[in-house]
């Protein structure tokens, strides 16, 4: 008889989105004329910047013919791609990389996960708390961990709490860790981290041997020149350090699907011998057995996000949406909510008033002002009390919900 891998049962609750969406669904089934707003799950609503829209087309015409047809890529994708981006987004930055210590993907959730084949399984994992879920949750599958307790911390974890007494800024770990994972800008709080910050833990992974995950998914929301991009902006974090960015957010791909994981030949692990061992030469081996590349027409819209043109078009789409973040932040503090994020960042992370708790806030929108948000309990048992608001939203709906919130609030 075939077995299941009974780690899944730790999970104590479905994944946070399907809940949120099965909530929803069964308030629309029963209000069917209520006109629901959906400012909760980070999803993008504006269409592909024309210049990318045209490249991604071309490709597609390419494989109709014999000239340019393409069939399987590399695995870890097309130069062409990998050395656009270490030239147009790196080397601005002063990052220095090496085509080889790119990976282009199908995303960076996937990525996040995948990463832990790597990885043996004794290693002591640090996770964020408030965090996205993704972290967590596979780290429970693979099984590294024991059962949740009663507040929601897994055997074998070391959670690390981002609280508004902290500025959402977790500290560094007291005991002994091998692997760190960090978010910045921070899904779901929109916090940021200073070089300086930053430094602290690439010194901290250095000094105990460990390595960070380092989560830069909304790197292209920063508007603030001070705040560093990328972790290899920080010296010595190419020895330490993994990074993971996505296409996703920074040009409308969530539905396209591309990704990217930048794992410089320096961060070396240790075999059970002690004799040391690059990741990067793992990973090219883990991807190439399990991966056959992302297609090649999604890949030629990429290169193409980083073309001067498209890149105009691509930021004009991202400064719509923290346009969206400014109204939302702006018309519920005057309200008098306690908002954090949405700065340098699409997320708005809120106070819930009255000491609510985090699902009672979003049944309290969801049935009162048909609006639609994310608790933050769902990212952790330090997000009780607050409560997500996505700015990825059409322009007029965002208006509305943030009138519909302040009516509410009265």
């Amino acid at each position: 008889m075939a077995k299941i891998n009974e780690n899944y049962l730790k999970l104590k609750a479905g994944y946070l989105f399907p809940e949120i969406g099965r909530r929803v669904r069964a308030f629309t089934e029963a209000n069917p004329a209520a006109k629901v707003i959906r400012l909760g799950i980070g999803d993008v609503t504006r269409p592909l910047a024309p210049t990318v829209l045209k490249a991604f087309h071309k490709a597609v015409d390419d494989l109709g013919t014999i000239d340019h047809f393409a069939g399987y890529g590399p695995e870890q994708g097309y130069d062409w791609l990998i050395n656009e981006v270490i030239e147009k987004s790196y080397k601005p930055l002063g990052v220095e990389l090496k085509t080889e210590e790119m990976f282009i993907s199908d995303g960076s959730k996937c990525d996040c996960a995948n990463i832990l084949d790597i990885f043996a399984m004794d290693n002591v994992v640090a996770i964020g708390d408030p965090v996205y879920p993704v972290y967590n949750d596979t780290n429970v599958m693979i099984g590294r961990t024991g059962e949740a307790d009663e507040k929601g911390y897994y055997k074998g974890i070391v959670y690390m709490p981002c609280t508004e007494e902290n500025g959402f800024i977790p500290a560094l770990p007291t005991t002994k860790v091998d692997i760190i994972y960090l978010c910045f800008p921070n899904n779901p709080t929109g916090t940021v981290a200073t070089k300086a910050e930053l430094k602290k833990w690439v010194d901290y992974a250095i000094a105990n041997d460990a390595v960070i995950f380092f989560d830069a998914a909304y790197e292209a929301f920063i508007t603030d020149s001070e705040i560093p991009h990328s972790i290899y902006q920080i010296e010595g974090a190419k020895k330490c350090a993994i990074e993971f960015r996505s296409f996703s957010k920074t040009a409308g791909f969530t539905g396209v699907r591309c990704g990217l994981v930048v794992v410089p030949e320096e961060v070396m692990g240790t075999t059970s011998t002690g004799e040391k061992y690059s990741f990067n030469k793992l990973w090219l081996r883990r991807t190439t057995t399990k991966f056959n590349g992302a297609s090649y027409p999604v890949q030629r819209a990429a290169a193409a996000v980083y073309s001067d043109e498209g890149w105009r078009e691509t930021k004009a789409i991202v400064d719509y949406y923290m346009e969206n973040a400014r109204i939302i932040r702006e018309g519920l503090a005057s309200a008098g909510l306690t908002l954090y994020g949405g700065l340098n960042a699409p997320y708005i992370w809120l106070k819930t008033p009255n000491n609510m708790s985090s699902w009672d806030f979003f049944d309290k929108l969801l049935t009162e002002a048909n609006v639609v948000g994310t608790p933050g309990s769902g990212f952790g048992p330090s997000g009780e009390g607050f409560f997500r608001l996505s700015a990825f939203g059409h322009r007029e709906n965002v208006e509305e919900a943030v009138e519909r919130i302040r009516k509410n609030l009265k």
